[in-house]
């Protein structure tokens, strides 16, 4: 049997800021019958991730695409693959049955193939879907993985996370939050501010959009200096975050979106205070952690469970729809995990 697959495509290279534009929607003709003798898996995407650093993939060069598996280079006109969850159709797999619900590695499109390792059985437990693209995903993981293994935080330690209101930082600051540390977010729109400390509980928030000068920012904010910074956005941020870090501190550099479409924005941090303060500055992959997914999961399932912790998502319906998520990213349009979900169950 065979269907129309529908899937979102790039164009050309994307060497700037992206643009609903520079991408496509198109069509292929799909089978839903596995290959005798194969070990496919064909899956019907329901909900898809949408996530920032696909923009490095898209680009003519950068380190991602030679570095990570899971950043590989996009060609144009072609599939892209994506983290999400989906139902299987059908399976050449032993593993997979018909109607299993799976996460893994899928696409932004309606169908995809699946024949690597990449992928595992759901149980959704009761919980939306869509929670296991983000708070139960990779972005969750990136969050535990940075803060609990990068960071090594003490309680009562003082900690600074930028893009506080994004996928990865408002777990952060929640994950912060339970061990006991003073928290502060920084995030673009007094909306953000607001979630931040009502929802979160974050212990202070600030829009970088109206601080003249961050250093002064950070200083009002940590009188006493900051022990960790967890970075997502690099440029002015990293570099007034450092002016500030206390002896021994630590940074886990997750992200650097300012600097991901500008060519001319790059974090300029003041070595002397990196050597003499003794601190560590770290960049990482959550997929360098994946041992420590059993572990993040079931912390995170109970703090979910027991309301302590709470899942901020921006979900969007309809494959149409990805590219005007994705441009949103740089546009500081999401609030939470940005997720298009692809069809109904």
């Amino acid at each position: 049997m065979e269907v129309t697959n529908k899937y979102v495509a790039t164009k050309a290279k994307i060497d700037g800021a992206p643009e609903e534009s520079d991408f496509e929607l198109k069509s292929e003709s799909f089978s839903l019958l596995v290959k005798p003798g194969s070990k496919d898996v064909i899956i019907k995407n329901l909900y898809v991730s949408i996530d920032p650093y696909q923009i490095n993939r898209m680009k003519t060069v950068s380190d991602s695409q030679t570095t990570s598996v899971f950043a590989t280079m996009i060609v144009p006109g072609e599939v892209i693959d994506a983290y999400g969850v989906g139902k299987v159709i059908a399976s050449g797999n032993p593993e997979f049955q018909k109607d299993d619900y799976v996460v893994g590695l899928l696409s932004w499109g309606e169908y995809c193939i699946y024949d690597g390792p990449y992928l595992n059985k759901l149980d959704p437990m009761g919980l939306p879907m869509s929670y296991y693209v983000g708070a139960l995903g990779l972005s969750g993981l990136t969050a535990y993985a940075g803060f609990f293994e990068i960071c090594k935080p003490k309680k009562g330690e003082k900690v600074f996370v930028s893009a506080a209101s994004g996928s990865v930082g408002n777990l952060v600051g929640q994950y912060a939050k339970q061990l006991g540390c003073y928290v502060v977010g920084c995030a673009g729109s007094p909306k953000k501010v607001k979630l931040l400390k009502e929802k979160l509980g974050f212990d202070e928030v600030f829009n970088y959009k109206e601080e003249t000068n961050l250093n002064s920012a950070l200083k009002r904010y940590f009188p006493d200096g900051i022990d960790i910074y967890f970075d997502n956005v690099g440029g002015e941020m990293l570099e007034a975050a450092i002016l500030n870090m206390n002896l021994h501190g630590r940074v886990a550099v997750c992200g650097v979106i300012s600097e991901y479409t500008d060519n001319e924005i790059r974090a300029i941090p003041d070595m002397l205070s990196v050597i003499y303060k003794r601190i560590t500055i770290q960049g990482f992959l959550a997929g360098d952690h994946m041992g420590l997914f059993p572990e993040f999961f079931s912390t995170t399932i109970d703090h979910l469970n027991t309301g302590k912790m709470h899942v901020l998502e921006d979900v969007s319906f309809g494959l149409e729809g990805v590219p005007s998520a994705f441009v949103g990213l740089f546009r500081g349009y999401n609030v939470g995990k940005r997720i298009v979900q692809v069809s109904n169950d």
